[in-house]
């Protein structure tokens, strides 16, 4: 599960699956430590987390102290258990988007100062795939082709004092037409720009992690 919290990357692995070598600054073991702030520094994996060692450390990135972590991956004991207890946690909302490509460019927007990809809340009865090609036509009104599952996301954020966590499967997608698009004004998009790989990168750095995210997953799956 690929999770973002204040747009922190939260890995969660199963029980007895590890981090990839060379990602981690420093591993706590939840069992015979405690987790604190201090600790949580550069990219951290905490093993073998129990969803009370969790609720510590929603608590600490929530809270309005800066800190330093950079990414956190996390192994559970019970994986099925940790699901649960974010829908105790959380309103989960579903949603589904795209990467769209029209030959070597990528289509981006900008929404709330910051460079994002369109995307949009699944609708009663509608498949993730289906949401997914109706929300980009309707914020950036362009026609696509749908392609193969890129990743999937989850993100927390608060909404009339609820704490939400957002589900989100990004697809491939491939232009048929934009020869009518234009930015939806109702979504708060202000600006759509086909960017080449270089532009991406350069955006990226006024994005979301969970967008840098989907565009290192789409990277990987070309490679």
């Amino acid at each position: 599960m690929n999770l973002f919290v204040n747009d922190i990357p939260i890995q969660i692995l199963k029980n007895g699956e590890k981090p990839e070598p060379g990602h981690i600054n420093l591993q706590i073991n939840a069992t015979s430590e405690p987790i604190t702030k201090a600790k949580l520094i550069n990219h951290v994996w905490l093993d073998q987390a129990t969803p009370r060692d969790m609720d510590v450390v929603f608590d600490l990135i929530n809270s309005k102290v800066p800190m330093n972590l950079l990414s956190l991956t996390v192994s559970v004991k019970d994986y099925e258990a940790f699901k649960t207890y974010l829908k105790s946690k959380f309103k989960i909302i579903h949603a589904a988007g795209g990467l769209i490509r029209k030959k070597d460019k990528f289509l981006m927007i900008y929404r709330m100062k910051k460079w994002d990809l369109p995307k949009g809340k699944r609708e009663t009865g509608e498949k993730y795939k289906e949401t997914a090609v109706r929300e980009v036509e309707e914020e950036c009104n362009v026609r696509v082709k749908l392609g193969k599952k890129i990743c999937t996301t989850w993100h927390t954020y608060t909404m009339n004092k609820n704490s939400m966590l957002k589900k989100t499967k990004w697809y491939d997608m491939n232009l048929v037409d934009d020869s009518n698009s234009k930015p939806s004004l109702e979504e708060d998009i202000e600006e759509l720009r086909w960017m080449t790989q270089k532009e991406v990168y350069h955006a990226l750095e006024n994005s979301y992690n969970s967008i840098r995210f989907v565009f290192e997953e789409y990277y990987q799956q070309k490679q």
